[in-house]
Parts: structure tokens; C-alpha cells; sequence
């Protein structure tokens, strides 16, 4: 419990559920107060009046830096636990005027690689996309596949898969790389062919190729084809991870920030370490949560790349940056690391009470 008159003492808990304008694309600011009076921020998916209510009730009264303690009580809310994580950790560097990064232990290097997932079905739509990721600053571009129809595809879809590779990778330069996003869709013979008719262009890894249920065909996969898999974004279990570590199924591990939070996915990267795998948090939420992806990435030794939203309509690209600022621009490939307090955020929140969504 806190010590008495400590200014980091929890007071208050506020929600701003939200919804992007065009994308369509919820999630929900929390605002943590202290009796001192700072603000911390973070953010979850979409919670329940039910559920801020008792938490509200749960966190009263205990410090920031309680960070497992808060988890515990948490544990009826799992979603709201995770944006709590964040805010306290956003508390703790306000307190100590240090970056979050550095509250963790970092920074383990200076900017953070990044990620963006393009959309479209015909090659135009995505040639489009794609450029415009580029001008964005972006050199990784995360790949749909073509729409699936049944679970076996058989070989015209593998090659409409390659073709949708090569058109893209004809058109990007020299200096693009690119992930395969699998969604979990296709069948383990079919995962397993696209990854070996993918080989030669050395895709930084093909990502959710198949569901993990089974691990035995993961492994499968992984043995007989050297394109590196990812696994991870629909895991809500720490121990799912170490199964897939165990069965060296996996290359890459993508723990959800909206499943696990800062401090969880670091214990799942500690984790993964000790396997010489390498971690790439999914995030594909809103700007305070993109905020906490580059302080994790920071804090990280076994980082590779952090995926970023890029909404494609302008509307929502001024909605994050009217609440945020500008803390989602990328130069180059690469994102750079905020040297302010906490997550160092200016939250605008005259613009949360513009966007929020009404029930």
C-alpha cells in the first residue's frame, strides 16, 4: 500500500472510448490520476462501464509503482489491466523525469525499426497503399494475402500469392522488406507450400500462416522451409509462448500490446531470448498505445520491428495526431524514440471529448 501523503498514490480512473471516423478502428484512452496530481495515460480495447467501476474501486488508495499489484486485482478486467500498466508506467517516469524506457532499464538502442500492414485486393489498390506507406516513411510493409475461398487452396492460389509478391516487390525498391500476413487462414499444407514458393524473396517472415492449435504442424512447416515464422498476436496466454518456443516453432514471437501490455510482453521476450528468438510487438490500435510500442521496443535486447497504424483516410491520421501529437511519424524506416518524461505524451483532451464515442 501507498505511504501516507504519497503523491503517487492512485486516485482517480477516467475512460475515452473511441472510434476512428473511417476505419472504424476502437479503442479507449484511460487517464490514471495520482494524488499529487499527475496524469498518466494508456490504452486497451474496447471495456465496459461494469468493469471501470470496479476498477476504479480495486486501484484507489495503491502507489504506481505497484505495478504487479494492480495486475492482480485486475485480473476480472484483463483488457483495462493492460492500459493500467501503461499509465502507471507513465506515472513512474513523470515522477522521475525519465522516459519510460529508461524506468525499464534502457534504452537498449536509439530508434525503433517499423512496420506498416498495407490493404487492397487488386494490384492497383495495393501498389497504392504500398506508395503511399513509402511516403510515409515506411521500408517494411506488412502484406494481406488474396482473399481465401475454402480452407485448401491448392496450387492456382499459391501462385496468385507469388504473383501478388512479385508485382509488389517489382514496384517497391530496393530498400523494401516485406512480412506475408497469413491471418491464421490457411490450412498447414497450404502454409507450408506459399512458404517455400516464397523463399526467394527473403520475406523478413511470414506472419500467422496457419492457427497454432496445432503445434505439431507448425513444426512441420518450420523444419521443411527456411522462410522465418511469426506466431503470437492471437495468444492471450503467457504459457501459449513458451509452447511455441519449446517446439521451435516460431522465428519471430508477436504478443499482442492490447493482450499483454508492457510488462508482461517483456517477461515474454525474456523468455524468448533465452531461445535466441526475436520479439515484434502487434499493434494495431491507436497513438497512445504506439506511444508505449516504442518505449517497449526500446527496453527490449531482442527487438526486431514494430508495427505502426498507417490509417489510409486522412480523417483518422488527424484524429491520432489531434490527441497524440505527433509521436507516430516515421523517417527512413525507423521511428524515433520520445526523450520526455513517462511516455512522453501531450494528450489533447479537448480533442478525446471531440472523438469519443457516444453510447
Amino acid at each position: 500500500m501507498a505511504a501516507a501523503n504519497d503523491p503517487l498514490e492512485l486516485k482517480d480512473l477516467r475512460a475515452y472510448p473511441l472510434r476512428e471516423p473511417v476505419s472504424g478502428r476502437r479503442y479507449t484512452l484511460i487517464r490514471l490520476e495520482t494524488r499529487g496530481g499527475l496524469r498518466g495515460w494508456g490504452e486497451c480495447e474496447e471495456t465496459s462501464a461494469k468493469e471501470l467501476a470496479e476498477a476504479r474501486q480495486l486501484l484507489s488508495g495503491i502507489p504506481a509503482t505497484a505495478y504487479e499489484v494492480a495486475w492482480r486485482k485486475l485480473a476480472p478486467a484483463p483488457r483495462l489491466r493492460v492500459a493500467v500498466n501503461m499509465a502507471q508506467l507513465d506515472l513512474v517516469g513523470q515522477q522521475t523525469k525519465a522516459p519510460v524506457y529508461q524506468v525499464l532499464g534502457g534504452p537498449t538502442r536509439n530508434k525503433a525499426r517499423a512496420l506498416a500492414a498495407i490493404s487492397g485486393v487488386a494490384p492497383a489498390d495495393l501498389l497504392e497503399s504500398m506508395n503511399k506507406a513509402r511516403q510515409a516513411g515506411y521500408r517494411a510493409l506488412s502484406v494481406p494475402l488474396p482473399p481465401t475461398e475454402w480452407r485448401n487452396q491448392g496450387q492456382s492460389y499459391i501462385f496468385s500469392v507469388r504473383g501478388r509478391m512479385e508485382i509488389l516487390r517489382k514496384n517497391a525498391g530496393a530498400d523494401a522488406d516485406f512480412v506475408l500476413d497469413g491471418g491464421g487462414l490457411l490450412a498447414p499444407g497450404d502454409a507450408s507450400s506459399i512458404s517455400a514458393e516464397l523463399e526467394k524473396f527473403h520475406l523478413l517472415w511470414f506472419d500467422e500462416p496457419c492457427p497454432v492449435s496445432n503445434l505439431g504442424a507448425v513444426r512441420k512447416i518450420s523444419d521443411e522451409n527456411v522462410t522465418p515464422l511469426g506466431f503470437g498476436r492471437s495468444l492471450s496466454k503467457p504459457g501459449d509462448f513458451q509452447d511455441l518456443l519449446r517446439e521451435e516453432a516460431a522465428d519471430i514471437l508477436r504478443p499482442s500490446l492490447h493482450q499483454h501490455g508492457i510488462s508482461q510482453i517483456r517477461r515474454i521476450a525474456a523468455l524468448a531470448e533465452s531461445y535466441y528468438v526475436a520479439v515484434a510487438p502487434y499493434h494495431d490500435g491507436g497513438p497512445v498505445a504506439t506511444a508505449a510500442a516504442l518505449h517497449l521496443a526500446a527496453s527490449l535486447p531482442n527487438f526486431f520491428i514494430q508495427q505502426i497504424p498507417l490509417p489510409a483516410a486522412d480523417q483518422d491520421r488527424q484524429m491520432r495526431a489531434a490527441i497524440a501529437g505527433d509521436i507516430e511519424r516515421v523517417k527512413d524506416g525507423f521511428a524515433a524514440l520520445s526523450t520526455a518524461p513517462g511516455l512522453g505524451l501531450q494528450v489533447n483532451e479537448r480533442a478525446l471529448d471531440k472523438y469519443r464515442e457516444r453510447g
